[in-house]
């Protein structure tokens, strides 16, 4: 690959990660809302309710994806097929699945509530999961042609400021359903946000017919990233359900809103999966090994160093940002910690496994199922243990929350060397800069742990975060890492480039 094609996909990359960014600070501003809400009005015996059963729901959702979110890169990109008939295809697929999955939890509806009853409306959340798993079909075809605007659009704003509202609204119609209510509605927005682009970009299917052959070989191919994919979710969520088989609804909810604040961080990495996925794809079908690593490196630091201020912020202010949620919550600051650590520590593995589902995937997907199966071992261990040392209900809990980050780095190590050894690049980019501005940061929140909460969690995170990006700016970004901040061009200057460097391939002047 030539060296102006490698830069292409490097801003490229950075084009989705200004984007990405603005999106994770959008999303954080409509999270906050909802989480406030739901643990103010609905309380944690409610929310831990909803938050058992979106879990459930979620799985189902992602099951039936069939792999989709980032194999359809892969389809269209070797497919001589009108793109629009491949994601019909990928659509039905993802139907036919969702149906399935509707069916058995309409008919068992007690797995959402393993330690509750099932009531009310909650026998018709399943519903949504067709609108959930569309959603991520038709987002990772928007991001096959750069579209990340699309899935911002839908999962920063339409999404959280959707369930906020409606939550919200729903404490005057129904307090044990308003939470389900709300969930269905922004469900709803998000398909309608993700289809809308979809058909302006593609177009509709026209001429498309059902083929069953295409449609199985499809799922089929996509089988292993389906495994990897459901593993991953399952890492990261299995926590939750392991809280729900051992401690009441109370303690679930406190956990959730923990981990809907820590989660934010692998939150802002995964939305850079759709648009890693076509880049690392294209590569690798040159066979340019040694891009993909350098592809790797770069999404992994921006990534890594996002998280790290993140989770700097938040761990010093911990206490305070538990207390919005009311006093019950503050139990939750040190499982916070524990998560917020996990995340930063997950990164590289979780971004080398973007290239690992195509140059490795079945070793990939066996380092995952070790991992999960380790996390599940270690889970019920770590609660046994500080139960029989005597520790209250609250320390019990955040046994879970140890095995998830002590499962993920050993999980991102094996990951992380498996690719470099497949690809004869290093993936992990160690900048000394990036420790001293974490160490800077560090000290800047000690001393901000002084001041009183109200304090801390207004001038005390934005200085954090202010010293920590002059430092980061300063120390650790490269010639690369600013193209974060530069304007792509347009096609019309692409093409003005093109012709005065005198390229004989370059397009017709429009």
């Amino acid at each position: 690959m030539s060296d102006a094609q490698t830069g292409e996909d490097i801003a490229q990359l950075a084009k989705g990660g200004r984007t990405n960014v603005m999106g994770f600070v959008i999303r954080l501003a409509g999270r906050i809302p909802f989480l406030i809400i739901a643990t103010r009005y609905y309380g944690p015996v409610l929310l831990g309710r909803f938050a058992l059963a979106v879990l459930v729901i979620e799985f189902a959702a992602l099951v039936a994806t069939l792999g989709l979110k980032r194999g359809l890169a892969q389809a269209l990109e070797k497919t001589g097929r009108p793109h629009n008939h491949v994601i019909a295809d990928a659509l039905m697929v993802a139907f036919f699945a969702s149906v399935i999955g509707t069916a058995l939890l309409a008919v068992f509806p007690q797995v959402m509530f393993p330690n509750s009853q099932v009531t009310g409306l909650e026998p018709m959340l399943p519903i949504v999961i067709l609108a959930l798993a569309w959603s991520d079909v038709a987002f990772s075809a928007l991001a096959y042609r750069h579209n990340i605007g699309a899935q911002v659009t839908a999962r920063a704003i339409v999404e959280p400021w959707t369930i906020s509202i409606a939550a919200f609204a729903m404490t005057y119609v129904s307090s044990h359903d308003g939470l389900i209510l709300a969930y269905v509605c922004s469900s709803t927005g998000m398909l309608i946000a993700a289809m809308a682009p979809l058909i302006r970009m593609y177009g509709l299917p026209h001429g498309w017919k059902p083929h069953p052959g295409e449609m199985s070989n499809l799922a089929r191919r996509n089988a292993p990233l389906a495994g990897a994919d459901t593993i991953e979710w399952g890492t990261r969520n299995v926590d939750r359900f392991i809280l729900g088989l051992m401690f009441e609804p109370r303690i679930v909810g406190i956990y959730y809103s923990v981990q809907q604040v820590a989660t934010l961080t692998q939150k802002f990495k995964s939305t850079f999966d759709p648009v890693l996925g076509p880049v690392v794809t294209r590569s690798l079908g040159q066979g340019d090994k040694l891009s993909v690593a350098r592809q790797i490196r770069q999404v992994s630091f921006w990534i890594i160093a996002v998280q790290a201020a993140v989770a700097i912020a938040l761990g010093v202010t911990s206490d305070g940002v538990m207390g919005l949620f009311g006093p019950q919550f503050v139990a939750g600051a040190g499982a916070m910690c524990i998560l917020l650590s996990a995340e930063v520590l997950a990164s590289p593995g979780a971004v080398a496994e973007s290239a690992l589902v195509y140059v490795a995937r079945h070793r990939n997907l066996m380092i995952s199922i070790f991992t999960l199966g380790l996390q599940v071992a270690l889970s019920f261990a770590f609660v046994e243990a500080i139960r029989l040392g005597g520790w209250p209900v609250a320390y019990q809990a955040v046994g879970p929350a140890l095995a998830l980050a002590t499962a993920l780095t050993m999980s991102s190590i094996a990951k992380t060397f498996l690719l470099s050894r497949m690809l004869g690049a290093s993936v992990v980019s160690l900048r000394p800069g990036m420790l001293a501005a974490m160490i800077g940061a560090a000290g800047t929140g000690a001393l901000i742990s002084k001041l009183p909460e109200w304090a801390q969690l207004t001038g005390g995170i934005v200085a954090i975060l202010a010293v920590y990006f002059a430092l980061l700016f300063k120390l650790a970004f490269g010639p690369e890492d600013r193209a974060l901040f530069k304007r792509m061009p347009s096609a019309k200057e692409r093409i003005d480039e093109a012709f005065e460097e005198g390229d004989e391939e370059a397009p017709a002047r429009p």
